[in-house]
């Protein structure tokens, strides 16, 4: 079965408030999928849904054919269902190394106590390998709070992603950082997850970026998906460009003033 994630008719309200509305969604394995859509759609909401984070009003999420609607974040995690935020979830007193070196314990090894996750040479070679892997080896040493946006991006990308995941789900990975970093940035993630067969879903407000790397595009509008295929199809839908786009494309994100 090619089908790695369903969403089925996934619901979620706020009160009075409808985030998504009836969503079905597919995602087979090693698709690199990209979300768009303002402010509101509902795109954050969705993707709280199928990592464990928010459970939905009404409908359900199967993951490699099992329902896994509810469970919480970390039995995803375990189960192939990695997730990053839009603002890196990072121990900013410790090193890129420390870093890495938690989150392989808490996903791969939580039985072990702080102290002993910090002196096992085997987990400190198998983090430096994921850090390698990466491309960010080199600020191994470095304190968290001194390194660039990019690099903090691609740490706290990496710390979610240590477990070897089927699925990754990237809340706009590029977001905050430098235009000059972007394009840097998403080509050696995709690299990375292409060469594992990793499915890929990321929210991204620059439509560049969607278009260069994602392999289908989904477009939401009000909760609901208005549009879904391949990029060019998609950005020249007519809903997509009177909803979203705009005749002149999306707002940068530096011009966003509300939460997803």
């Amino acid at each position: 079965m090619n089908e790695l994630l369903q969403c089925i008719a996934v619901q979620r309200s706020f009160g009075d408030f409808v985030a998504t509305r009836g969503v079905d969604l597919v995602v087979s394995r090693g698709e690199i999928v990209g979300i768009i859509g303002a402010n509101g759609a509902g795109k954050t909401t969705l993707l709280n849904i199928v990592s464990g984070y928010l459970k939905p009003t009404a409908g359900r999420v199967l993951f490699r054919g099992v329902d896994v609607t509810g469970l919480p974040p970390r039995a995803l995690a375990r189960r192939g269902v990695a997730r990053s935020f839009q603002v890196p979830q990072l121990f900013g007193s410790c090193t890129v190394l420390e870093n890495m070196m938690i989150a392989l314990s808490l996903l791969v090894e939580p039985r072990k106590s702080l102290g002993r996750r910090f002196s096992d040479e085997a987990l400190i070679e198998r983090a430096l390998g994921v850090l390698e892997a990466y491309g960010i080896a080199e600020q191994a040493d470095a304190v968290v709070t001194n390194i660039p946006q990019g690099v903090r991006k691609l740490l706290d990308i990496a710390m979610a992603t240590c477990a070897s995941p089927e699925l990754v789900l990237l809340d706009e990975p590029t977001s905050g950082v430098s235009a000059d970093e972007k394009n840097a940035l998403v080509s050696r993630l995709i690299d990375r997850f292409r060469r594992t067969s990793c499915a890929v879903v990321f929210i991204e407000h620059d439509t560049d970026i969607v278009r260069e790397y994602a392999s289908r595009v989904i477009a939401l509008y009000d909760g609901r998906i208005i549009a879904d295929g391949e990029a060019s199809t998609v950005f020249a839908d007519r809903d997509v460009v009177k909803f979203i786009t705009g005749a002149v494309g999306m707002p940068h994100p530096e011009h966003r003033h509300a939460a997803d």
